[in-house]
């Protein structure tokens, strides 16, 4: 039996700020938002590739994902905010130096390891005490955290294959798998953000990606 096709909503604008383009950018959130908070996986564009996105407070979406994208099951998901002000709602014990790095690089391909609080359910952070956060700096994920709150988001394909920059790359690998995907084009970083562990010290690089350590350096000194 063949699976269904996933629907597909097209956000693809010239200019996604235009006033032309506002309405059906609403309406586009506002399906995928009803969505989300039904418990739906959605995969949708950011800065950087891609995203697989599912509500942070909604375990059930969250192990979802895990099994839409084949990953495995010790390994921690990211989670897109809206703002650096969002920090203090699912971190603790921010040092002044993440701060001055979300102030300086979001929204942006920065992802920025902190302790989680108690807000944050283990099935996100798969038990850890630590989180990884990061605002997209692109206007349907945006507008998708402003209206649905925290998404646990990480690249939407199956793991260990190639970083989808463009809804053609979603559909080839998860067709019929997830709920419902937002075509906005081909991403404009198309590599995955750079993840900075800030509960380290010095602060550690785990993956470099769409910001270079220099950039990183300049802003807060040595990192490891």
């Amino acid at each position: 039996m063949t699976a269904a096709k996933t629907p597909v909503l097209f956000a693809t604008f010239k200019d996604p700020h235009h006033p032309d383009n506002a309405d059906a950018l609403e309406d586009v959130v506002e399906k995928a938002t009803t969505a989300l908070k039904a418990g739906k996986v959605v995969a949708f564009p950011t800065d950087t590739v891609y995203g697989l996105g599912a509500s942070v407070f909604n375990s059930e979406a969250v192990e979802k994902i895990y099994q839409i994208k084949e990953r495995p099951s010790e390994k921690p998901l990211s989670v897109l905010i809206g703002s650096a002000k969002e920090m203090d709602n699912v971190a603790a014990k921010i040092p002044n130096a993440a701060v001055l790095l979300a102030k300086t690089f979001w929204p942006g391909p920065l992802t920025i390891i902190l302790n989680k609080n108690s807000k944050i359910p283990d099935t996100v952070t798969r038990s850890k005490k630590t989180i990884g956060l990061r605002v997209p700096n692109h206007p349907v994920a945006l507008a998708l955290i402003q209206k649905a709150g925290p998404l646990a988001c990480p690249s939407a394909n199956i793991s260990g294959k190639t970083d989808p920059t463009s809804a053609q790359d979603v559909l080839a690998d998860l067709d019929g798998k997830i709920d419902l995907l937002i075509d906005g084009g081909e991403t404009k970083i198309q590599i995955p953000s750079t993840i900075i562990d800030m509960t380290e010290n010095p602060p550690k690089i785990l993956r470099t990606g769409g910001l270079s350590i220099d950039e990183i350096k300049k802003c807060i000194g040595d990192v490891q």
